[in-house]
């Protein structure tokens, strides 16, 4: 092996953190691709919890290269007080690294992003307002601040000062706002910033990532948010803004997808979704609740209620095909240890005709009706297994069936919080 891809295949909050935690122990390098600090991936080693944002979650081997690539756009408060957290933990973070060319978030890409929500007309998404959006779209018009920038401070201040302009008359003019930036107290922020954290930042990760390749080391890509947040193939205009399908690898850290031997998909035994838009197998009142409590969903970031549904397999179809799935982490598959019965949707039903394929018009979408299948649940406490073969019958006939779906084997099963507690098939 020399680079295995994990990704999310639902709308994120799969419990990739986990995963990557479980396999970064035995490869060299583990690179987060995309995203930014609006992604949570959490991780129980014994009795506490981290709870990563920017970090890639191979930090907790010291031996262990982590590498934020350039597909991530970096909120530097958020990292720095990241990367103290972890030290006050007893982990040193002497193993990150972050490259040059990820773009930077400031303060007027949050207050955009504020802006942008509260305005009604456009529609909410129900983004977490931490700037990512209009920080990639800073990105893709050509007046981005990348980290290498900060280096230069002459670069650095013209640059900051165009954007200060341009968004402060559109913050005013457009939006309503009041706001007033001062350019030397934001200039001199980030130059702080980027006094701390030079050390760890490395100009050509690229080369970092391609080396790596060229030696035959061991490579984790770790994706934040899921297929179907994704900004081009998922539940669009209800996504994030960037590619965290197994594609974006390649672009978020510099490498030819030739280099890709595996591609691990992350999937919830059931779905979860924050924020807006259609959700087929969304289950509405008592039954949505107790699957929430019961798996403990809300958000890593945010602390936002998830909305909670049923399996949904021609989601599972769907991010198999884009992403061309070798294998499935099936996650959470204890949350479900109480339930009798349990649905999987192995279609939809849209203008009364069964279909199998995942539409990407949201107006279709918004009238798909989910057909279900109904499984016996196992009613038994899967917590301490460790064996496939000690699985209950019913358990393994709804791994079957998922493994059907997505049209590919399982390698591991999550039965727990902890990293102890996973099956290895």
């Amino acid at each position: 092996m020399s680079v295995m891809v994990v990704l999310g295949t639902q709308w994120g909050d799969e419990g990739k953190g986990k995963i990557t935690d479980l396999l970064a122990r035995d490869v060299d390098l583990v690179v987060r691709y995309q995203g930014g600090n609006n992604a949570g991936h959490t991780v129980v080693i014994k009795e506490t919890t981290f709870k990563l944002h920017l970090i890639p979650s191979g930090i907790f081997y010291p031996n262990v290269m982590c590498l934020i690539g350039n597909g991530v756009v970096v909120d530097p408060a958020v990292l720095l007080q990241e990367i103290e957290s972890l030290r006050t933990q007893g982990h040193s973070g002497d193993n990150l690294r972050i490259s040059g060319q990820a773009h930077v978030i400031f303060p007027y890409h949050k207050d955009l992003d504020s802006a942008q929500e509260k305005k009604a007309e456009a529609g909410r998404i129900g983004t977490t307002s931490r700037g990512i959006g209009p920080c990639y779209v800073d990105k893709y018009n050509r007046r981005g601040i990348r980290i290498s920038d900060l280096f230069n401070q002459e670069v650095f201040k013209a640059k900051l000062k165009w954007n200060l302009d341009e968004k402060s008359w559109i913050l005013n003019n457009y939006y309503g706002m009041k706001v007033s930036y001062d350019l030397d107290s934001i200039l001199n922020e980030y130059l702080g910033y980027a006094h701390a954290i030079k050390k760890q930042v490395v100009d050509e990760s690229t080369s970092l990532v391609q080396e790596a390749i060229i030696q035959r080391k061991h490579i984790l890509m770790e994706g934040a948010q899921g297929t179907m947040l994704d900004v081009d193939h998922g539940t669009y205009p209800y996504v994030t803004s960037s590619n965290p399908i197994s594609g974006g690898a390649c672009v978020g850290a510099g490498f030819s997808p030739r280099a890709i031997d595996e591609i691990i998909g992350v999937t919830k035994a059931y779905v979860t979704r924050v924020g807006g838009g259609p959700f087929p197998t969304e289950i509405d009142g008592k039954g949505g609740e107790e699957l929430r409590e019961k798996g403990h969903e809300y958000g890593a970031t945010t602390g936002r209620p998830r909305r909670c549904g049923w399996f949904d397999g021609v989601v599972m179809r769907h991010a198999s095909k884009i992403n061309g799935l070798t294998s499935l982490a099936v996650t959470k598959l204890d949350v479900l240890d109480s339930f009798e019965k349990i649905d999987v949707c192995t279609a939809y039903r849209l203008n009364g005709k069964e279909i199998k394929h995942f539409p990407t018009d949201m107006a279709k979408l918004e009238k798909c009706e989910p057909v279900y299948t109904e499984l016996s649940g196992w009613r038994e406490t899967l917590g301490k297994i460790t064996d496939y073969k000690h699985l209950p019958a019913n358990a393994k006939k709804y791994l079957d069936k998922l493994a059907e779906l997505a049209g590919c084997k399982i390698s591991l099963v999550s039965v727990g919080a902890e990293r102890g507690q996973i099956i290895k098939l």
